[in-house]
């Protein structure tokens, strides 16, 4: 089978890549830009194949496309981060949405039969009243950033092209989700850092945060990906699909379990350039029809994760 993994240098992307490659039955492909950074898979460089493709350009998608011919396709590739997007409204809306259109209309053109993931994210639900949780898949989407509406827009050009086109699109919904290689502006990458940071004597043992009441449903990045998979290999074309781990936790609560963790005594201060203009309060995944579909479930304790998060850092710092 031939995968292509847009973003594949990212956080998601590598481990999907590693994932796949465990399979065996999987030759690999992913797009990359100049500037991508390749820690992320500098130990598995030598069993991908990259492709230079910035998918903003219409002509470099459809040579990608065509080189690779894929069956499946994971769409990973986006400008991520919420706090950026209210930067940068203008280049997230068109990184996100144009670049998966110009994916689009490439297959139609290519008329390749291939099935793509779009990874969609929980931002998109935004203002979510507490009577609408845990959030299913019919929940009202009512986004509250750039970043949010730019993957309402990747969501519903996905249903449109399915129904318009045919294409064998499959949407999904990811609620938080972390572990060693998330970028550290991240909130659990983030705390991680700074604390080990402060263990090496390269911080003051002051920890910076933001909104310490929001509550996050948080997943291992490692059961994200086989999520993913599973959500290419069973999933209905033209639906969506929450992933998530169906608890939610504040982030003061991840703190204290973070803090937990080292021996270091350490100032909390709340940094009033990490509170954004809004914030979405609660996110919690009611994953009912993708479990029962697929028969997938979290199985890394949070735990588990945050600890190996905080040793990726203490071994980078």
């Amino acid at each position: 089978m031939r995968v292509l993994i847009t973003g594949i240098t990212g956080f998601v992307g590598s481990h999907l890549a590693d994932y796949c490659l465990g399979r065996g039955d999987v030759e690999v492909f992913g797009t990359v830009r100049w500037r991508s950074r390749m820690e992320n898979v500098k130990d598995i460089a030598n069993d991908i194949e990259m492709l230079d493709c910035d998918l903003r350009d219409a002509a470099a998608v459809r040579h990608c496309l065509s080189e690779v011919k894929p069956d499946y396709i994971f769409h990973l590739a986006a400008q991520s981060f919420v706090p950026t997007s209210w930067k940068a409204p203008s280049e997230t809306i068109i990184t996100n949405i144009v670049g998966q259109l110009n994916i689009f209309e490439a297959m139609r053109d290519l008329d390749l039969p291939a099935r793509i993931q779009i990874a969609g994210s929980s931002e998109e639900y935004g203002m979510v009243h507490e009577d609408e949780v845990p959030i299913k898949e019919t929940n009202p989407l009512r986004p509250l950033s750039p970043y949010g509406v730019s993957k309402v827009g990747q969501d519903l050009l996905g249903y449109q092209y399915h129904m318009s086109y045919g294409l064998k699109i499959i949407r999904t919904r990811a609620f938080n989700h972390t572990g060693p290689r998330r970028g550290d502006v991240f909130v659990t990458s983030n705390f991680c850092k700074q604390v080990a940071k402060i263990e090496k004597g390269k911080q003051e043992p002051v920890l910076e945060v933001g909104n310490l009441e929001a509550r996050r449903d948080f997943t291992d990045v490692r059961d994200m990906v086989y999520g993913y998979w599973l959500a290419l290999e069973k999933g209905e074309p033209g639906d969506v699909y929450n992933l998530g781990s169906g608890k939610d936790i504040t982030i003061q609560r991840l703190l204290d379990m973070l803090l937990e963790l080292t021996s270091v005594e350490i100032e909390v201060r709340q940094d009033p350039e990490r509170m954004r203009p809004s914030d979405v309060m609660v996110l919690l995944a009611d994953i009912t029809k993708f479990s029962d579909l697929t028969g997938w479930k979290p199985e890394i304790p949070f735990e588990k994760t945050l600890e190996d998060t905080l040793e990726y850092w203490r071994e980078r710092v």
